[in-house]
């Protein structure tokens, strides 16, 4: 019996702070549209993401791990772990867990608190990994926290010092963040603090040992961080307090902050810095009552835009360090000063920048969604609003302390994925790499590669992407290996060309052996306010190529220098249809392309053939269908061109004796339903037609002089079929067909070569292993002959896939 295992996963990371967490064995867990993705970090084989677990049906906002064992993940629908409750009425923004109670934020207005009572245990197996979750028998709500019509952005627990006590706070949209204690059964309130000038984005507690001070992380949408220390309060101390403040009272207090808040009016504004103590009473175990104060201790200003995530480097390290990530594109890592440290107080520490990451001035759009820490402590990890992460590794200290000595980091490689859904795919002739597009207006550019460690099998990784558009991709096609034709929601097709930067890195990391022909520009850009991607040559300024660096060539780029500088230089425009583009063919000998428009009528809804070598149009413009047409094919020979539409019909174009054009040749009306894809089988004997009626039509031609086309197998699915791929046959004479599902399933089926009316079932790939969406396209990577093939595949789902199909 035939299986499938994954080989490649390309997916985003969603547009929320909350959506990405690490485990203490580095395996990150992150949405991806309605998905929860594991990436294994500490995968010495780089893999990238090594599966994707489906089970919601909204997108995931929130993933948080409880220990190695246990993960839970929200979406803007509900939560769950293994165990779906309805736990809000609307979006959930933030989850949190501690222990086995979990703690949920929503667009309600309101934080829940459950308790979760371990059960049964399961196992994931993660290729080389086993992801152990455990399932619930019970998910308890305990407490409701209403917050009187203010969203809760962010929330943190945490257990008091030298108490058994647990602190919960919340920040919210009204500035401020509310402090709630849990002595008992229940959290009550207790304190509110305020500074922030704006909405309060995330909240973290300071991993501590021993009796330190516990210290609350509070960043928000004006830029700024605040430090606020919590410790165990005493009278002795409090009297020392206040020798030391020069016996302030509480009046001058209240006078000192008055005289700060004027500064908000003032011309250059001003920070308002609140010195009060609030104290916190909650009950200890012996019936007696405990008394925390919290302060302010640190105003952090580095970032020129609002902090989306703070996160704790682990506590092993003797200093603490502080990481944020701020829409500003920068990831600063803070750190107590110790040219100040004369006083083992941290409070009296004076607070600094000690690392900056990211892209000066901001020019990425949206910045960086989130942070994490890995690698026990030795990593950071950042993705940013297109979905993509960046990498930066802790490789040396300067200095004989190796503790206290400064740091150096390098960026390493990380994962890469379209943020919308992804349209179209097309391998190379020869299958040396695969390009995608998509709704997030980027074409991109995959391919395995060599890592030269032993026992590792070559991993995927994105290498290029030629085409950032400003408006949405819809197909794309492969013309020869360094030249390619994509459509996008616009009336014109764009032909692009790859430069030398390309030629170079796929030459060094040895993906493919391509023979420049001719002299190439170095690299491209896009101009100010343009859509077309303009060649840049060897010879022009080095920053107009954004520092081009020929060392770049020889690793695979970073997402940064992907969104920048790997570009491919538009060659032509090709004009001809009224509408938006929608459909878009090669042909096999490279010849000839072909496109189609969305329409409403007859008039629009015609294919437009075009000669690759001249980009004119060659003969008329093929009519038959009434409404849009879904998908071109060409047949094997290039003597056939197959169309499908809206209209529910196909319609068979023959290459014109004369050879100046495309002349109808059959078609036919049997479908019930849209028919959503067609292609042909290598062999040319026969083509499919997948339509929404659940069917797949198989079409045989037995008198090629009669031109007659009969239906000689219809396979009948489960859901709407939604794309079609025919592999070449085996060894054993038999030819699969892949058929993607309007679900996210991949069905194969097989046939003898001489019986195409007999097609058996050899297996199915579930949601787990495929998709949960609408499957767009299909694709057997050529040149894979063996028992194990390769198939793309890619869905609305905003995933693209690379599947290994073991044949038996």
């Amino acid at each position: 019996m035939s299986h499938a295992s994954v080989a490649y996963i390309c997916a985003a990371t969603n547009r929320h702070s909350c959506a990405a967490t690490v485990s203490s064995s580095g395996l990150v867990a992150f949405g991806s549209a309605n998905y929860v993705a594991l990436w294994n970090t500490e995968d010495e084989a780089d893999r990238g993401v090594l599966e994707t677990l489906p089970a919601h049906e909204g997108i995931v906002t929130s993933v948080h791990f409880r220990d190695t064992h246990c993960l839970f993940s929200g979406d803007d629908k509900g939560w769950r772990v293994k165990h779906t409750t309805n736990a809000h009425s609307r979006s959930i923004s933030t989850l949190t867990v501690q222990g086995n109670m979990v703690l949920s934020g929503a667009s309600d207005c309101n934080v829940k608190i459950w308790n979760a009572n371990s059960g049964i245990m399961m196992l994931y197996v993660v290729l080389s990994i086993i992801l152990t979750a455990q399932t619930l028998d019970s998910l308890v709500e305990v407490q409701t926290i209403s917050l009187r019509n203010r969203y809760p952005l962010s929330i943190a627990v945490s257990d008091l010092p030298l108490s058994q006590a647990s602190i919960l706070a919340i920040g919210t949209t009204d500035r401020n963040i509310q402090i709630w204690t849990r002595s008992e059964e229940s959290f009550v309130y207790s304190a509110t603090l305020s500074g922030h000038e704006d909405w309060v984005k995330c909240l973290a507690f300071c991993p501590r040992t021993g009796d330190e001070a516990l210290v609350l992380a509070s960043g928000s949408q004006d830029g700024t961080i605040r430090l606020w220390n919590i410790e165990l309060y005493t009278k002795h101390k409090a009297s020392q307090d206040s020798a030391t403040e020069g016996e302030l009272s509480d009046e001058l207090l209240d006078a000192f902050e008055a005289s700060l808040g004027d500064l908000a009016d003032a011309e250059e504004g001003g920070r308002q810095i609140s010195l009060k103590r609030h104290i916190l009473t909650v009950k200890a175990n012996s019936n007696a009552m405990q008394q925390f104060s919290i302060t302010f201790d640190a105003l952090l200003i580095g970032h020129e835009a609002g902090v989306t995530s703070l996160s704790w480097r682990p506590s092993k390290f003797t200093e603490s360090t502080l990481l944020s990530t701020s829409t500003d594109s920068s990831v600063i890592l803070w750190s107590p000063s110790t040219v100040l440290g004369s006083s083992s107080d941290k409070s009296s520490s004076l607070w600094i920048n000690r690392q900056r990451f990211g892209d000066i001035g901001g020019q990425r759009l949206g910045g960086f969604v989130g942070g994490i820490w890995t690698n026990k402590g030795m990593d950071v990890l950042a993705w940013g609003w297109n979905g993509g992460w960046r990498r930066w590794r802790c490789i040396a200290s300067i200095g004989a302390d190796k503790a206290a000595g400064p740091e150096e980091w390098s960026e390493i490689g990380a994962i890469t994925g379209h943020c919308n859904a992804v349209k179209g795919l097309s391998w190379s002739p020869r299958g040396e790499y695969l390009l995608s597009t998509g709704l997030d207006q980027t074409t991109r550019i995959h391919a395995p590669i060599d890592m030269n460690r032993a026992g590792c099998n070559p991993s995927w990784h994105e290498i290029s992407r030629p085409q950032v558009h400003g408006y949405d991709l819809i197909d794309v096609a492969f013309l020869e290996p360094t030249r390619f034709v994509s459509i996008a929601d616009e009336k014109v097709a764009r032909v692009f060309e790859a430069p030398k930067e390309f030629i170079d890195l796929v030459t060094n990391l040895r993906i493919a052996d391509i023979r420049v022909d001719k002299e190439r520009p170095r690299a491209a850009t896009v101009p100010p306010l343009g859509l077309s991607n303009k060649a840049v040559e060897a010879s022009q300024n080095a920053e107009q190529l954004n520092a081009t660096d020929p060392s770049r060539t020889k690793r695979r780029p970073f997402e940064g220098e992907l969104a920048a500088t790997t570009l491919w230089p538009e060659t032509e425009k090709v004009f001809g249809h009224g509408y938006e583009s929608i459909s878009l063919a090669v042909s096999n000998h490279r010849r000839y392309a072909a496109t189609a428009c969305k329409a409403t009528s007859p008039e629009h809804a015609v294919v437009r053939v075009y000669d690759t070598t001249r980009w004119k149009p060659f003969g008329p413009p093929l009519a038959g269908h009434t409404l849009t047409v879904t998908r071109i094919a060409f047949s094997p020979d290039d003597r056939y061109i197959l169309s499908v539409s809206r209209d529910r019909s196909w319609h068979l174009f023959e290459l014109a004796e004369t050879g100046d054009g495309y002349v109808p040749c059959a078609s036919d009306k049997s479908h019930g339903r849209i028919i959503w894809d067609c292609a042909w089988a290598p062999e040319g004997d026969i083509f499919a037609t997948a339509s929404r009626d659940k069917t797949v039509k198989i079409w045989h031609i037995k008198e090629r002089g009669l031109k007659k086309w009969t239906a000689e197998a219809t396979i009948k699915l489960q859901d709407a079929a939604t794309a079609v791929s025919f592999a070449p046959a085996d060894a054993d004479h038999r030819r699969r067909l892949a058929i993607g599902l309007e679900s996210g399933m991949i069905h194969v089926y097989s046939s003898d070569l001489v019986a195409p009316s007999d097609w058996r079932q050899d297996f199915v790939a579930t949601n787990t292993l495929a998709h949960t969406d609408h499957v767009n396209r299909l694709a057997w990577r050529p040149g894979r002959d063996g028992i194990t093939k390769e198939l793309a595949s890619c869905s609305e789902d905003g995933t693209l896939k690379v599947l290994l199909v073991h044949v038996k």
